[in-house]
C-alpha cells in the first residue's frame, strides 16, 4: 500500500465519502505513520479487529 493510497483513503474518510477505512494487520503501521503526520490526526478512530486489523472512522470533534 503506497502513502499516496493511504493518503487518498483518509482524505475520503474526512470528505465523508467513506463512512469507514479497514486496514489489515500488515498495513496497519504503514497507515498508522501516515495518520500520525496529519494535523487532523485526532479526528481519525481506530476501533481494533480480531486478528490485528483496523477500522478506521472520522470523527466531526477530535478526541481528547
Amino acid at each position: 500500500m503506497t502513502e499516496e493510497h493511504i493518503k487518498e483513503m483518509l482524505d475520503k474518510l474526512k470528505n465523508g465519502e467513506l463512512n469507514e477505512y479497514y486496514v489489515s494487520k500488515e498495513d496497519f503501521l504503514s497507515v498508522r505513520n501516515v495518520i500520525v503526520r496529519r494535523d487532523d490526526f485526532k479526528h481519525f478512530r481506530g476501533i481494533a479487529q480480531r486478528g490485528g486489523a483496523v477500522i478506521y472512522q472520522y470523527l466531526e470533534a477530535a478526541r481528547s
